[in-house]
C-alpha cells in the first residue's frame, strides 16, 4: 500500500482512538471522582513529557530554540489567562490541552513528510504513527471525561488532529520548515502541556481529596505513561 498524507492522517485517528478507549476503560474504575481522574491525567501527561516528549526534544533540536518555545507557550497562557479572568471564570484547560497536543505533531509530521517518497520507511512510518500517538488518544480523552466536557467534542478534537496531521505530512513532503522552527513549535507544546497539566489537572485538585489518593492517582497516571512509552 502507497502511503499518503490521508492515509496516514487516517492511522492516527485509529491511533487517538485506541488510547481513548483505553482511557474510558480507566475512567470506569474512577467513574465516582473526577478529581482522580483529573489527577491520573496529570501525571500521565507529566510522564509523558518526562519521559518522551523532552527527552525527544533534547535530542532532536537546539536547546536555546525550545526554551524560546516554552517561553512563547507561557507567554501565551499567561495572556489567555488574564483575558479569560476579565471577561469569564471558565478556564479551557481542555482546550489548550488540544491546541498543544497539535502543535506537537507538526514536527513530526513534517519529518515523516520528508520521509513519504523513501518507500524503505513505509513500515516503520506506519508503526511510529500509530504507537506514537496512542498516549495523545488518553491523554485527550481523560482529560475531557474528568472535566466533564461532551464526547462529540472529544471526537471533532480526534479528526482535528488527524486533519492537522494531514496536512502537516503534505506539507513536509512538499517543503522544509527549518530545524530551528521545528524546535520553536516543540518547546511552545512543552510549555502549554506542562503548565496546563501541572496547575490545571493537578494543583486545582490538590485539595479535593486525601494526600494519599493525590499520590496514589498520580504515580498511576505516571505509571500508565511508563506502560505506553514501553
Amino acid at each position: 500500500m502507497k502511503l499518503n498524507a490521508i492515509i496516514l492522517g487516517g492511522f492516527l485517528f485509529f491511533s487517538v482512538s485506541i488510547g481513548g478507549g483505553v482511557a474510558w476503560l480507566v475512567s470506569k474504575i474512577f467513574h465516582k471522582t473526577n478529581e482522580g481522574l483529573a489527577l491520573l491525567c496529570g501525571g500521565f501527561l507529566v510522564g509523558l513529557l518526562a519521559l518522551d516528549i523532552i527527552p525527544s526534544a533534547l535530542a532532536m533540536y537546539k536547546f536555546p530554540g525550545i526554551i524560546l518555545g516554552v517561553l512563547i507557550g507561557c507567554l501565551f497562557l499567561l495572556l489567555l489567562d488574564n483575558f479569560l479572568h476579565v471577561s469569564t471564570p471558565y478556564k479551557p484547560s481542555v482546550y489548550l490541552l488540544t491546541i498543544a497536543l497539535f502543535i506537537h505533531t507538526i514536527p513530526l509530521s513534517l519529518t515523516i513528510g520528508n520521509m513519504l517518497g523513501n518507500s524503505t520507511f513505509g513500515v516503520s512510518i506506519t508503526t511510529s504513527t500509530i504507537l506514537h500517538h496512542l498516549p495523545e488518544g488518553f491523554a485527550l480523552t481523560s482529560a475531557f471525561l474528568s472535566k466533564g466536557e461532551k464526547l462529540w467534542g472529544l471526537l471533532l478534537c480526534f479528526i482535528g488532529l488527524s486533519v492537522c496531521f494531514s496536512i502537516f505530512v503534505w506539507i513536509g513532503h512538499h517543503t522544509i520548515l527549518s530545524t530551528r522552527a521545528q524546535g520553536v513549535l516543540l518547546g511552545i507544546s512543552i510549555g502549554l502541556i506542562a503548565i496546563t497539566s501541572i496547575n490545571e489537572f493537578i494543583l486545582h485538585h490538590i485539595r479535593a481529596v486525601s494526600i494519599r489518593s493525590f499520590l496514589t492517582f498520580i504515580f498511576l497516571g505516571y505509571l500508565l505513561s511508563v506502560v505506553f512509552h514501553h
